[in-house]
């Protein structure tokens, strides 16, 4: 029903679809609908949601996982990025009718969107502290400029295009990395993720 969804939504827009053409669209019924979402607002939530579960799921795993700022960065870098890919539709459509939301979907949504935030203020300043970051950088505006500069992507990226999401991850965390180490740290370790 989401992917129907989010056809529907991609093509004619959260108000242009009615629930009527998500169960045509899908051949269930509107107690099938309903039986998995209260409203149409919600269904919208849940797509955002989905994404968002997923890119705090692995930064989480990213800060729990590796010892180091650096590998930590690297690591929630190239899942964020990552989630252009596996989630395209879904971010395309929340960012074109995320303001339709009603504002009890809306306070969910941030409240995710600030443990990420936060969990990039954490890591810079703890880079900071460890001296393996630039001790000049601002923790907050660091941390949004690189969620600025990734969240961009869902603008321009293209799965036919001349690189793979992998390839645009790389370049990512190392325009990043350049971005926040110290000079004498500037040595990118790969890492797998």
């Amino acid at each position: 029903m989401i992917e129907a969804s989010l056809v529907l939504f991609e093509k004619y827009g959260f108000h242009g679809v009615t629930v009527n053409q998500i169960v045509q669209e899908t051949g269930t019924s509107k107690g099938g609908f309903y039986h998995h979402f209260t409203s149409k607002d919600e269904l919208l939530f849940v797509i955002h949601d989905e994404f968002i579960t997923y890119v705090l799921e692995k930064a989480t795993a990213a800060k729990e996982t590796y010892e180091w700022p650096t590998e930590k960065l690297q690591a929630i870098v190239k899942e964020f990025v990552k989630v252009f890919d596996l989630y395209k539709s879904h971010i395309s459509v929340f960012y074109q009718e995320h303001i339709y939301l009603k504002p009890h979907y809306e306070t969910l949504i941030k409240e995710k969107r600030d443990q990420f935030k936060q969990l990039m203020v954490d890591i810079v300043s703890e880079g900071k502290k460890t001296g393996v970051f630039r001790r000049d950088l601002p923790e907050e505006i660091t941390a949004m400029a690189i969620l600025g500069m990734v969240n961009w992507i869902y603008k321009w990226y293209r799965p036919s295009g001349p690189k793979s999401i992998e390839e645009i991850a790389t370049i990512f965390v190392d325009l990043i990395l350049h971005a926040v180490l110290e000079k004498d740290r500037v040595e990118i370790i790969p890492i797998d993720t």
